[in-house]
This record gives structure tokens, sequence and C-alpha cells, in this order.
């Protein structure tokens, strides 16, 4: 029987890194994109797929070569996230409109090129496979924060937000789940840079394996606890 496979698409050494280690040791495949990596197999048999998500047309051939080493994934993460800051600290349209456009096609419409791959690869898994799209988020999808240099961030992670909610309704009836994760503070605020990996990694890998049906699709969760509604 072959292995089920995680794909996580933004795989840094924090969160990305932590998430391979969690899917690998509960018998994933696992395949890592990102630009800096080299294509090919690393020492721990995960498969690396050199790819720049700022460009959407390059996702499709990302989910071909997993499928051809190591098959359809039934977890998909999307990790990669982009934030220019504006030129004067003060003053958001002193941003250049291509750094927006790049920044939204990372944390936006490539994500969506990604979930509309994972979509036709969760038509051909076999009956009763757990299938799972989990987008890494954060809290600006519901706070304004009056800070110019978060506005790519914010307003990438906020049109993403919409289209998971979406699609977690759209696809409910085959089972297939999206999830917008969200790491907060035990009092509900934003963890900001501090976020912890090994936290996500628990979360994400108990929304994929677990069919959670407390847990909506925009997922709060709060280290050592789990999903936390606020």
């Amino acid at each position: 029987m072959s292995k089920p496979v995680a794909l996580i698409l933004g795989a840094g050494g924090n969160i990305g890194s932590a998430l391979a280690k969690k899917f690998s040791s509960a018998g994933y495949g696992i395949a890592l994109t990102a630009r800096r990596v080299t294509d090919g197999k690393t020492s721990e048999d995960y498969l690396n797929v050199k790819a720049d998500l700022s460009d959407p047309a390059s996702v499709p051939a990302i989910f071909d070569k997993v499928k051809k080493e190591l098959g359809t994934p039934s977890v998909v993460v999307y990790n990669a996230a982009a934030l220019t800051p504006p030129p004067d600290p003060e003053d958001p349209f002193s941003l250049a409109i291509e750094d927006l456009e790049r920044d939204l096609r990372v944390a936006t419409i490539s994500a969506f090129a990604a979930a509309k791959e994972a979509v036709s690869g969760f038509d051909s898994l076999p009956e009763g496979t757990q299938r799972a799209f989990i987008y890494t988020g954060n809290i600006l999808n519901t706070m304004v924060m009056p800070v110019p240099m978060v506005v790519t961030l914010g307003v990438g992670k906020s049109a993403a937000a919409y289209w998971i909610g979406t699609a977690a309704a759209a696809f409910a009836k085959k089972g297939y789940r999206f999830y917008y994760a969200d790491q907060r503070t035990p009092e509900g605020g934003p963890v900001g840079t501090v976020v912890d990996a090994e936290a996500h990694a628990d979360f994400y890998y108990e929304l994929a394996s677990k069919d959670p049906s407390d847990v909506p699709w925009h997922a709060t969760f709060v280290k050592g606890k789990g999903y936390t509604k606020f």
C-alpha cells in the first residue's frame, strides 16, 4: 500500500520544517516547494521541488511532479507568504503597484491555483481518504492594523480567507476540507512574528487526520490547546 502524500508549498526552515517532520513521522511521503531548494530527494527522503510561487503558472507543474514521484497529495499546505513594506512607512500608497501585485500572487493567486490542483487530485483518491487543504493565515483577515508596513500581507491574507471559506462550503458534501489556520495568543490576540512551528505542525496534523467536525474553516488555535473559538 502506498503512503499518503503531504505537499507543503512555501516550505521554509520554521513551520515548513516542523510540518515535514510531523507528517513524515506519521507515515506520509513529503514533498516540499520553495525557491531556494535543489530539485530531488533529500537525506530525509523528502522530495524537493524548486518553484517560485510569485508565478501562479508554475503551480500545475509542481503537482504534476509530485504525483509522478510520490503520488497524489491528500494533504496540501500552503505556507507561502509575502510582505513588501512601502518606502514611506506612514504612506501605504508609496508602495509600487508591481510590489502589491507580486505579493498578492504569492499570498492569494498561487494559493488559489494550488487549491484548484488539490481538488483535482482529491477527486482521484480512493473513497475514505482524508483530504485537506490548509492555508497558513493570521489575524489580518479579521483585524485591520493601522500600520502601512503590513498592508500587502493583510490584503493577501484577507483575500485568501474569502475563497477558502467559499471552498469549505462548496466541497463540504464531498468531504474535502479547507482551513485558514490562524495561531492566536490564549487571549485571542495576534502572535505576530512569534509563531510556534511545533504548534502549527500538531494542529495541522489534527486537521488533516482526524476530520474534526467541530473546527470551522477559520481555524483559530492556541499552542497546547488546539482549536479555540474567539
